[in-house]
């Protein structure tokens, strides 16, 4: 099998990889994708796209996914077709494009973990990958378990290329692949991974679990169900406990393991007061989705003129009480 780097036409000689965090984010704002708010947290706006777009999102049918996905609503499919026109189309938008790797694994777990490939068009949104998931980055080579290429400045043509609209989303879980154009709204990155986790994991007796979860002084865990945006962020970053993770987790034989390295919180309404945790982890490092700030770079979490989906992701290192593996 080509070596996805290759199958993804990724021009190497234009490619970054192993930057540090601090890098990407001067690069982001030297580039003009992003700012910097007063706490040194960077700043994005994700324009028309708030939140997902799950009418965007499909998975390729193939011998691989015919009779083992549960296809419906939420689970649509596109044919190869489709698929290998929109690969074509990304291949030809990155040849001679500067792209940003972040090399990273998804599951704090030694038996269950995955590792991948994220490939960025804006370093913005590589500081997202490089804060929401677990740090991988002295594996050496290009060679991963999945790979995500992340093209937002390219906009597919809606029912002419098989999909709905100009943003499209689609998995290939035969040749370990995840296309995402035409979106800036970095959740994108994260839920196809985690549709990825969800997909692979029951298959190793794993219970794949969209909750947040901490634990005890005693070592008892608590998870939180629920929707994105109802609150397990808050409900989890509790003081008198320990936080395992604040989104997505898995639950095997010896526990509840965590799938990333960071959170994903929103901030409407955010209140020191109320969610201490959250408001001082918004700092250099965190990466703030579609907040207005006032002329001094101070945001105001009350406002929700462009969403009141506002976001915030910011490393697991920034949360002192945290379960460390």
């Amino acid at each position: 099998m080509k070596k996805r780097i290759d199958y993804l036409g990724v021009n190497k000689e234009l490619l970054v990889e192993g930057m540090s965090v601090s890098n990407l984010a001067q690069e982001a704002i030297e580039l003009g994708y992003a700012d910097l708010t007063a706490q040194g947290a960077l700043l994005i706006e994700t324009g028309k796209y708030t939140g997902r777009s799950p009418n965007d999102r499909f998975i390729v049918i193939d011998e691989k996914t015919t009779d083992t996905v549960a296809w419906g609503k939420s689970n649509v499919g596109i044919e190869k077709e489709v698929y290998e026109n929109l690969l074509s189309k990304v291949r030809n938008h990155i040849a001679d494009k500067k792209l940003y790797l972040v090399k990273a694994k998804v599951g704090a777990s030694e038996k269950h973990s995955m590792n991948i490939n994220v490939f960025h068009e804006d370093p913005a949104q590589a500081v997202f990958s490089s804060q929401i998931f677990i740090k991988d980055n002295n594996r050496e080579g290009y060679d991963s378990d999945f790979t995500v290429i992340a093209v937002p400045s390219l906009t597919a043509n809606g029912k002419e290329d098989g999909v709905n609209s100009e943003a499209f989303i689609v998995l290939n879980f035969t040749e370990k692949v995840v296309l995402i154009g035409g979106s800036k709204y970095a959740g994108e990155i994260k839920k196809s991974v985690f549709t990825v986790m969800n997909y692979l994991l029951p298959e190793e007796n794993v219970l794949p679990m969209h909750c947040s979860a901490n634990m005890g002084e005693e070592g008892d865990t608590a998870l939180f169900f629920g929707l994105s945006g109802t609150g397990k962020t808050t409900l989890s970053s509790d003081p008198k406990r320990y936080l395992i993770g604040d989104d997505e987790h898995g639950w095997d034989e010896n526990g509840v393991f965590n799938f990333e390295g960071g959170c994903y919180a929103k901030t409407i309404d955010l209140d020191r007061e109320k969610e201490k945790d959250i408001y001082d982890a918004i700092r250099f490092g965190a990466l703030l989705e579609n907040v207005i700030v006032d002329e001094d770079g101070q945001p105001d979490y009350t406002d929700d003129s462009l969403t009141p989906n506002t976001r915030v992701v910011y490393p697991l290192e920034h949360i002192e009480k945290r379960v460390e593996d």
